[in-house]
């Protein structure tokens, strides 16, 4: 009978030791998924950030900026003659920005226009598209979006209010 009683306790024993240490197993899997999960917020953050800095980055590039053609070098303007030659061979420009842009849009805040897409007078539209597709983390950027423009014979500078827009996608992946 002492034998059956120790056998029995043993058995106890080590169901309890399976239960503790499957206990802590779960315990440790629900913090590993939590850790994950915040990782992957901060990773989700940190792609965003990109994608705004590439937005910012673009609109003082040599390509998109104003630079000195307005009378002082302007941080954030845009060219729209520059942008609209850009789209007119958008082709030969295609390696500028890389794989990981997928949308560049410069969208014109103020003054409002009522139309779409600029296919060549900038004066009727309100949308410049460069490169369009919805993939990635997108963000956007004020920006300053100038041309030269002549009233009465005399040549003035002509700035308006936009949003450009970049989608940035992570090409290591």
């Amino acid at each position: 009978m002492k034998n059956n009683k120790g056998q029995l306790k043993i058995q106890q024993m080590a169901f309890m030791l399976i239960a503790i240490t499957l206990f802590f197993v779960l315990v440790g899997l629900f913090l590993l998924s939590f850790k994950l999960s915040s990782i992957r917020t901060q990773a989700t953050l940190l792609e965003e950030e990109s994608a705004r800095g590439y937005a910012n980055k673009l609109a003082n590039s040599p390509e998109f900026s104003c630079g000195d053609s307005f009378g002082t070098a302007e941080v954030n303007c845009i060219d729209a003659d520059k942008l609209m030659t850009l789209k007119a061979n958008i082709d030969d420009f295609e390696e500028l920005w890389g794989k990981g842009i997928t949308n560049i849009k410069v969208i014109r805040v103020y003054p409002k226009q009522e139309s779409g897409e600029c296919e060549g007078n900038l004066n009727d539209c309100n949308i410049i598209t460069l490169k369009e597709s919805s993939e990635g983390f997108g963000a956007s950027s004020i920006v300053s979006l100038c041309r030269k423009e002549v009233l009465e014979g005399k040549s003035y500078d002509k700035c308006e209010v936009a949003r450009l827009i970049v989608n940035y996608e992570d090409w290591r992946e």
